[in-house]
């Protein structure tokens, strides 16, 4: 296949109008979640990542895991835990079985503050989608991700 083949150029534009519906969606929740809880998209992820670890076999999340689950890199999820400890909203403490492992856990603040996001962050989301579903390059994305819920 060359550069000018069609069926490369459909995937282009195919992956430019996911890329565009993922930062139009990602834009409209950050500002909610920031004029109202102070909370980055980043932040409100791994918050809700770290919320649902539990104490059973496999429960508590690997730095590298977390990194994973909130699409940053080892480092900059590090940076995020290191703020979000200093707000009051994660606790780090030494894995009790392996004491070169280091688990983070939401606090009971961040848990709150977590409680309160959540109806923003529903509501941003699908005020984005709704948004979204008026632009005819967009709408069939959004019955992709409305189709996903649905199962």
């Amino acid at each position: 296949m060359t550069a000018a083949d069609p069926a490369l150029t459909a995937l282009a534009q195919g992956w430019c109008a996911l890329s565009l519906l993922h930062e139009r969606i990602e834009a409209h929740i950050e500002r909610a979640l920031q004029s109202k809880h102070g909370l980055s998209v980043r932040e409100y992820s791994l918050l809700e990542t770290l919320s649902r670890q539990h104490d059973g076999p496999g429960g508590h999340l690997q730095m590298k895991q977390v990194a994973d689950a909130v699409v940053l890199s080892q480092s900059a999820t590090t940076r995020l835990v290191t703020r979000l400890e200093e707000r009051g909203l994660l606790t780090r403490y030494l894995c009790p079985t392996d004491r070169r492992g280091i688990y983070t856990d939401v606090s009971p603040e961040g848990l709150a503050l977590l409680a309160e996001a959540r109806p923003t962050n529903d509501a941003a989301l699908r005020e984005a989608l709704d948004q979204a579903a008026q632009n005819p390059r967009l709408a069939p994305l959004v019955e992709a991700v409305e189709s996903l819920h649905a199962r």
